[in-house]
């Protein structure tokens, strides 16, 4: 009885939870319009119909989604640097290459999450995602990439609260 009241909670703790997150996203691509809310309040009744059917509630640590988001930031500005270093150069000097990254982290949203942050950050970008292995488009070759990349997982698998399987790489 007492587990099932547990999972009650955290149902409605999911619940609540995506209707802020949807309200937030409406409010940013609206501009806070208040006529908006109109059409906004059924789309953001549908976004969690079919958001908790499609996805099933996966529990981040709130405590580690600030410093995701700033190691994201300095991360994504610092990179950004790179990327108009490398345009604005005479020889622009770059080598892509489409890299293999077999990922640790388990499968579903923190896989998602991991291969969308990846393709936020400039010069790389997912090209695919299948079975534990992530394909990043990346612009030079020879910078150290998997070291980033490792990096950005641990943040996901901390954030997720999740282990690193161990496959072949020290965690």
């Amino acid at each position: 009885m007492i587990v099932k009241i547990e999972k009650i909670k955290y149902r409605l703790l999911d619940i609540v939870l995506r209707i802020l997150l949807f309200s937030i996203l409406w409010l940013i691509l609206t501009n806070g319009d208040p006529s908006s809310w109109l059409i906004g309040a059924p789309a953001i009744l549908f976004a969690v119909i079919a958001s908790t059917r499609l996805v099933s509630p996966v529990p981040l640590i709130w405590s580690e989604v600030p410093g995701f988001i700033a190691f994201f930031l300095i991360r994504s500005l610092a990179a950004g640097a790179d990327v108009a270093y490398r345009v604005l150069h005479p020889l622009m000097p770059i080598a892509p290459d489409l890299v293999t990254y077999p990922l640790r982290i388990p499968p579903g949203l923190p896989q998602v999450f991991m291969a969308n942050t990846v393709s936020l950050m400039p010069g790389t970008l997912s090209a695919d995602l299948n079975q534990n292995i992530l394909k990043v488009h990346i612009l030079d070759k020879e910078k150290n990439f998997m070291t980033e990349l490792e990096s950005v997982e641990r943040r996901v698998a901390r954030m997720f609260g999740v282990s690193l399987q161990h496959e072949g790489r020290k965690q």
